[in-house]
Formats: C-alpha cells, sequence, structure tokens
C-alpha cells in the first residue's frame, strides 16, 4: 500500500524538510483583527512579532475543523492509498477530534495524537517517513509511532511570560513577580499537557546552558540519532550557547534548528527556545 504522512504547520519543521520528507502540510489559521492569515503560508514569525509588539491582544490561533480536514484527506488520497495524519495534542487543541470524525469518511486514514507540539509532533512525522520508506504496513506504522510517542521529550525555556499572560495561561502575579525576579520557566509536555518543569534565574544565555545540561541529565537515555533546536526566535549567541553544550554533553548524529511557527510563538512570544528528541535509548526494532 502506498500512504502519505500528513500533519499540521504546527510540526514546525521547515518548508524545505517537507518537501525533503514528501509531507503535505495542512496550515492553522491565525485571526489578527479581522483578518485570516494561514501559518507559514501567509504569516512569518517576524511579521507576528511586528504585530505583537505594538498590539495588546494576542492573535487567535483557530482550531482546524471537519470541513477542513475532509478536504484535505480527499485531496491527498487522490494519489496515495491511504494517510497517516499526525496531530497535534488532543489537550491542546480541539483539532484531534475534528480530525478524527473527518478520517471516518474515508477508508485507510489515521489520525495520530501526537500528545505534543511543535518539533515533537516533527520528530514523530520523521520517524513515520521513515517507516514508510522501509514499506511498514500503515497499521503496523500507526502501531508504531503510537508505541513511541510517549518517549518524546520537548521542554522549551519562555524569556518573558507577557505572551502567556496575554493568552490566559498566566496570571498578573506571576508575570509581575517573574518580570521582578528575571525568572525564565522550563515548561515541558507531558502525557500532552503544558507544564512548567523548572524556574531559572537570571540572563538567558546563562539560563540556556544550564537548561540543556539539566534537561539532558533527566532525560538522560536520548536516541543519539536527531535532535531539534527550535525556537522562536533567538540571537547568535542563543544559538552557539545551546549548539555548544550539546555537542560537549551529548553525541547526537544530528542537531537539527528550526524555526517555531506563529501557532506556538502567537503565546510564548520572542527568543524561546527548546531541544526536542527521542528519550529512548534508540529505535525500536520492528518485529511482525
Amino acid at each position: 500500500m502506498k500512504y502519505k504522512i500528513t500533519c499540521e504547520s504546527s510540526a514546525d519543521l521547515n518548508d524545505d524538510m517537507y518537501k525533503k520528507l514528501g509531507v503535505p502540510v495542512i496550515p492553522f489559521r491565525i485571526t489578527i483583527g479581522d483578518e485570516d492569515y494561514y501559518d507559514g503560508k501567509t504569516i512569518t514569525n517576524s511579521q507576528l512579532f511586528e504585530y505583537l509588539a505594538t498590539c495588546q491582544k494576542l492573535p487567535k490561533t483557530s482550531a482546524l475543523n471537519e470541513l477542513e480536514y475532509s478536504e484535505f484527506f480527499e485531496e491527498q488520497l487522490k494519489d496515495c492509498d491511504g494517510i497517516i495524519h499526525i496531530c497535534i495534542s488532543s489537550l491542546i487543541s480541539s483539532t484531534y477530534n475534528n480530525a478524527i470524525t473527518a478520517a471516518k469518511k474515508f477508508d485507510n486514514v489515521y489520525v495520530i495524537d501526537s500528545l505534543s507540539l511543535s518539533s515533537g509532533i516533527g520528530l514523530q512525522v520523521m520517524y513515520a517517513c521513515s517507516l514508510r520508506d522501509r514499506d511498514v504496513d500503515i497499521k503496523k506504522a500507526v502501531e508504531l509511532i503510537e508505541k513511541r510517542r510517549s518517549a518524546v521529550q520537548i521542554s522549551f525555556v519562555v524569556d518573558k511570560l507577557t505572551y502567556l499572560h496575554k493568552g490566559g495561561r498566566c496570571s498578573a502575579l506571576s508575570l509581575l513577580g517573574a518580570n521582578l525576579l528575571n525568572i525564565k520557566p522550563c515548561i515541558v509536555v507531558k502525557n500532552g499537557r503544558m507544564m512548567v518543569n523548572r524556574k531559572y534565574i537570571g540572563k538567558l544565555n546563562k539560563v540556556l546552558d544550564k537548561y540543556v545540561i539539566e534537561t539532558l541529565a533527566e532525560y538522560n537515555n536520548p536516541d543519539p540519532t536527531m535532535c531539534f533546536i527550535t525556537y522562536s526566535s533567538a540571537t547568535d549567541e542563543m544559538l552557539e550557547i545551546t549548539r555548544k553544550t550539546l555537542k560537549e554533553k551529548a553525541t547526537f548524529k544530528k542537531v537539527q534548528e528550526t524555526i517555531a511557527g506563529c501557532t506556538v510563538s502567537t503565546h510564548c512570544g520572542p527568543n524561546t527556545l527548546g531541544i526536542i528528541y527521542y528519550n529512548d535509548g534508540k529505535e525500536p526494532e520492528i518485529t511482525d
């Protein structure tokens, strides 16, 4: 069976990677005022941050609806026999439920709840593509992807709580305290939900070094094949510190840098950076 791997723009792989992997993407809508934009297609992070710098009200990120998924799946099935679609966590967005409902209209469309976001989804997309390219049966591929998703380590450090506050994810008191103490929270995604794991104090450049070291120590069984450095925006110094610490403390064969899309950046704001990898030692063997 010839099948495709698909995802939403929230997987935060870049256009070249999607093209190389052969992964069609359905973009999230970003509403600014009365205008709708499409994540990564008609609006970029730099344009988003220009808007956020002058507006107190956050743009809205809209869940994709059943009709949008139905039309997307129908189009993709014109030249394949099946689809594995990997969704943003069902505990973060209602899109998963809408995708499931749409998928019921077709044969061989499987929707996977990534229980993740950003490059945590992207990592699963890449794994799914490797299974597809090895001609693993579509049902077996679904089983393997779902079995491995709990091993995704995804965390990130937020420079300012301003955007989480604007989006209702942080109280005014927490915002004030964070600003006064220069707190940089480390947020992790566990069981499909975002939660604060640690709180760092100090300048971001120093915090990032400690964040990488402590993350590798806590999640200390990485698959050495790949690690993402994903960021909403970052200075050269931020990236250099992260690269250097990863090189000194880990043995990843490849470190892929990618920019988070507007879906994630709307809520986290600029200078948010994280490392993402599978924390299960190595890719599991495929058995019947």
